[in-house]
């Protein structure tokens, strides 16, 4: 998990802040608007089909139109790169052999 987080890390993100993920929805130390991030960052890494109406109307009320966009493109852009880096079975961090 270490070096998933590590740019994170790097940014200010606290070990604290990163055992409170799993939980997100219940926690009290995230804000709302982080909430609503990760949300759709969890629905962008699994059935994206799951986004609704009342996804968009919640993180409008943090983003703008442009953010949720920009949120939305970074989000996929990890997930997609994730996939590629377990399809050919590399590890975080090491040099393809490709």
């Amino acid at each position: 998990m270490g070096a998933r987080f590590a740019l994170a890390r790097q940014q200010g993100l606290t070990e604290e802040l990163i055992a409170e993920l799993p939980h997100f929805e219940t926690s009290t130390k995230l804000t709302n608007q982080e909430k609503a991030a990760i949300r759709f960052a969890d629905i962008l890494a699994g059935d994206h089909r799951k986004a609704t109406q009342e996804t968009f109307d919640v993180l409008r009320a943090h983003f703008t139109e442009g953010e949720i966009v920009d949120l939305g493109f970074r989000i996929v852009t990890f997930v997609g790169y994730g996939r590629l880096i377990h399809a050919l079975g590399l590890e975080i961090g090491k040099t393809c052999p490709i």
